[in-house]
């Protein structure tokens, strides 16, 4: 571990009686309280379809669109170029909203424990683990951290609840997956 992680490990430590951040030689974890919003969901949603490419095409033909209505004024091009550019934020946003209200599981907040053995989250008496081999990337967005467990399912750490944690769950993440799956700003 880098000794910048150490110091600031140490900082926090110091300034919390009932620290979440919990290390010795052996293990080192991170224990943490997430409530998902519209907002959060919104936010991975948006960064998994652009992320990709339909998301990406979908954009540039939409650019194309009005760039063809530029040239030949031919309202049919501005109406599709439009509707490429904007249909799939405005559809998510949606989409984030129905989910939010569907799924119980966000109506409450989920407990987290992250450490060397992979992730745990419990919420009631429900637990359910990943270990970091099943764990396929991890990246970071405006509003979250977000480390992928399957090609459409995620565990997501919103930033409003990491707080003066966050680096300690970086930490945690880079010290247990591979540099190369490890796409996170700070």
């Amino acid at each position: 571990m880098e000794q910048a992680e150490k110091d600031i490990l140490k900082d926090v430590d110091s300034t919390k009686e009932d620290n979440p951040i919990k290390e010795d030689d052996s293990t080192k974890e991170v224990t943490l309280d997430v409530h998902m919003n519209t907002g959060v969901l919104y936010d991975y949603m948006l960064n998994h379809s652009y992320s990709g490419a339909s998301g990406i095409l979908g954009t540039c033909f939409g650019f194309l669109g009005i760039f063809a209505f530029a040239k030949t004024q031919f309202p049919l091009y501005l109406i599709m170029g439009l509707l490429l550019i904007f249909y799939l934020p405005v559809h998510l946003r949606y989409r984030a909203a129905l989910q939010m209200q569907a799924t119980e599981a966000f109506k409450k907040p989920l407990h987290y424990v992250v450490d060397r053995k992979g992730i745990s989250v419990s919420q009631g008496e429900q637990t359910e683990c990943v270990s970091w081999e099943q764990c396929l990337k991890a990246v970071s967005t405006k509003k979250s951290i977000v480390v992928y467990t399957g090609k459409k399912n995620a565990t997501i750490f919103p930033r409003a609840d990491l707080g003066e944690y966050t680096a300690a769950l970086i930490a945690v993440i880079v010290e247990n997956m591979d540099p190369k799956r490890v796409k996170i700003r700070y």
